[in-house]
């Protein structure tokens, strides 16, 4: 039986007209706005339930539990009501208001946690996932664990094959901003299967720039920079990592409504930002693709 998870993926890829490189440089987009919770992360939730499924991990009449800053937790959400799962999130008012009611709406039961002034840090990324932990042992729920679990790499694998079908093979770069690190990992070892000269470039937030050899520290970019190194990332993903700012990836989100008609949040932002720099690296004939991670409709409460 069709459902709206069959809708998940095989989204666009669009060309920037007016955000472009002085060079040159052609810089598509993955408008992943388009899957059901308008967010990339339809396709790992989709991805982990379903491999627990298959090998006993997650049984009928059984629960989930995770951490999230919200994107993740509607996804989950999603996938969880379509499957009949009770999902327990736990999240923080860090994060914009429209995602933690989209996962209420969607059945999701929340616990917040507190931040320091609506900043995402290190602490606060620790805290919650001790509370998700905490929930899972004392439930015996499955739990997705979103900053350990290998089973997303396969969506992000797909989500590489989509896009060299639709460059036709012709792509010299990917930039993809680092949350779990999943979709960049998943992305780029696709990529490369492929072609392995793609130059692939990491984005992090400025502010708490840890892959760059940074300190930890807060922004406001949400879902990415969790302050620390995290398990999935591994230093060879990368030939380049970008840190961007809070201000930069805001600025620039406003700049991609204003001219180009695309509403997304700020981490789509600093990947656009990070692409126009490697534009000027890679030069006047190269073609990069970056991603739209969701829509700007869950921001609406922030300040873009």
């Amino acid at each position: 039986m069709t459902t709206i998870l069959d809708r998940i993926g095989k989204t666009s890829l669009l060309a920037l007209r007016r955000v472009a490189p002085a060079k040159g440089a052609r810089i598509l987009l993955k408008i992943e706005s388009e899957n059901p919770t308008g967010s990339m992360k339809d396709r790992m939730a989709l991805a982990i339930i379903e491999a627990a499924e298959a090998d006993g991990r997650l049984k009928p009449g059984g629960s989930v539990v995770e951490y999230t800053g919200g994107s993740t937790g509607v996804s989950l959400a999603l996938v969880c009501a379509v499957k009949a799962y009770p999902l327990h999130i736990v999240t923080s008012d860090a994060f914009a208001k429209e995602k933690l009611e989209h996962m209420r709406i969607l059945g999701a039961r929340l616990q917040v946690l507190k931040s320091d002034s609506g900043k995402m840090t290190e602490k606060l990324t620790r805290d919650m996932i001790a509370a998700a932990g905490e929930i899972a042992r004392e439930t015996g729920s499955f739990w997705a664990d979103q900053m350990n679990n290998r089973d997303q790499l396969a969506a992000y694998h797909a989500m590489a094959d989509e896009i060299w079908d639709q460059t036709g093979g012709r792509i010299d770069g990917f930039v993809q901003s680092v949350g779990t690190a999943a979709s960049i990992r998943g992305v780029a070892n696709g990529l490369r299967r492929h072609h392995d000269a793609i130059h692939i470039c990491a984005v992090e937030p400025a502010e708490s720039a840890v892959l760059s050899g940074g300190i930890s520290g807060a922004h406001k970019i949400d879902g990415i920079g969790a302050g620390y190194v995290v398990p999935l990332w591994q230093p060879e993903i990368a030939d380049s990592i970008e840190p961007v700012s809070t201000e930069e990836a805001a600025s620039m989100a406003k700049r991609l409504a204003r001219e180009e008609g695309l509403f997304a949040g700020t981490s789509t932002g600093a990947n656009v930002v990070a692409a126009l720099r490697l534009a000027e690296h890679l030069g006047a004939d190269a073609t990069i693709v970056t991603v739209m991670c969701d829509t700007g409709m869950k921001y609406l409460s922030k300040s873009l």
